[in-house]
């Protein structure tokens, strides 16, 4: 067992959380002192809990490439043809790099954030033991633009009866919004689709997708411009994702901030895109909410700002001010005081591994510092926002 101590419960004040395998076995609203010598406590003093994030959209194998563009663009095509013709001694250096490597870094840029669930859009990855969880049970498609033969495998009568998940109206120009029709068009088996970025999407194309992935870091960066939200919302449900660090920050939270900014959902909308909302739309009923019952998916952060306000505070986190990711039950990330508590209820640690982040000291499951080590034999000059001191 697992005891969380001293924690504020989001919406709900000071709780403690009880843990049992891999789901939450209790929440105590407020915190009481009874004890059990079986469980592993861990005590916090001004700290928020939320769940594990889910993240709806990332390509976990392109984490390592350093944001990439040379102009404001009118769609991705002209993106991607721009950037393969001006920056390619990066893309082939990045890419030299083994992909099993890249997306072990892509799964860890996630879990220092406090993702505990990220949706992998491209090829299927065969992992072994990750992380974090990673969501695969859909049919992927890039673009109607990118896609090969994208009309004959999304109306394959042997498809899997997953969602088809398929960027949609990236860009600001004609094409992108005609793009949109020519997809509801040919979607002749009325597949579940569910898109992404959604920049040239109208009202009532918006009605034929399940849900739209809003990605707003990666759509100013590329085009200066990000869906309607406020209209879009109304006719579909809107989840929110981070993108690779080829067009977007590392930082999911400095990600959230902008999308607050923009005031384009509120906040407690904008809350449960990243938690709720999508463990709906991917079926997920077990995560995105703290609960009994409920998977034991759950962040404890610093309460950074804002005061008594649950919302303000959770707003203001950065990943420097994490200080717990437990993930099905398991601890994946700790801070020092975290760590000095494991030792002290004689938990192993022998499988954490130490890096610095913004001068706060953290400890992952897994060998991370190896794992850098390793990659800068194929990139010496691959960049990271963390350092460690055991590399």
């Amino acid at each position: 067992m697992i005891s969380l101590h001293g924690v504020h419960l989001m919406n709900h004040g000071p709780g403690r959380i009880n843990i049992e395998g891999s789901t939450i076995a209790s929440m105590h609203l407020p915190d009481h002192d009874g004890q059990d010598d079986r469980s592993t406590r861990f005590h916090f003093d001004d700290a928020i809990a939320f769940p594990g994030l889910i993240n709806s959209h990332d390509h976990l194998d392109f984490n390592l490439f350093p944001r990439l563009g040379n102009r404001i663009y009118s769609n991705c095509p002209q993106w991607g043809a721009d950037i393969h013709a001006v920056n390619r001694k990066t893309i082939d250096a990045i890419l030299n790099i083994p992909q099993p490597l890249r997306t072990q870094w892509g799964l860890y840029k996630n879990l220092l954030n406090g993702v505990t669930t990220v949706v992998q859009h491209g090829e299927h990855l065969r992992l072994s033991d990750p992380v974090i969880d990673v969501f695969q049970q859909c049919n992927v498609l890039h673009s109607v633009q990118q896609e090969p033969h994208w009309k004959l495998k999304l109306n394959n009568p042997f498809a899997r009866g997953w969602p088809f998940v398929i960027h949609a109206g990236e860009g600001t120009d004609g094409q992108s919004l005609n793009d949109i029709d020519t997809l509801i068009r040919w979607n002749v088996f009325r597949r579940e689709l569910i898109g992404v970025h959604g920049v040239a999407m109208n009202e009532e194309q918006a009605s034929a997708f399940a849900a739209l992935v809003w990605c707003p870091d990666s759509n100013y960066f590329l085009l200066n411009r990000t869906a309607d939200i406020p209209r879009l919302q109304r006719k579909t449900t809107v989840v929110f994702g981070t993108d690779s660090t080829l067009s977007a920050s590392w930082n999911l939270w400095e990600q959230l901030r902008l999308a607050r900014k923009l005031g384009m959902m509120t906040d407690e909308a904008l809350f449960q895109s990243v938690t709720q909302t999508p463990a709906t739309v991917w079926r997920l009923p077990r995560k995105g909410i703290l609960r009994e019952g409920g998977q034991a998916d759950i962040v404890v952060a610093k309460r950074a700002g804002g005061g008594e306000d649950d919302l303000a505070a959770w707003f203001a986190v950065n990943p420097e001010d994490i200080m717990l990711v437990i993930q099905n039950g398991s601890v994946r990330l700790c801070d020092e005081a975290r760590y000095r508590q494991l030792r002290e209820n004689r938990s192993s640690v022998e499988a954490f591994s130490q890096i610095v982040l913004q001068d706060s000291t953290k400890y992952v499951r897994g060998n991370l510092p190896g794992l850098i080590a390793e990659i800068k034999e194929y990139a010496p000059g691959a960049v990271f926002p963390i350092g460690s001191s055991n590399a």
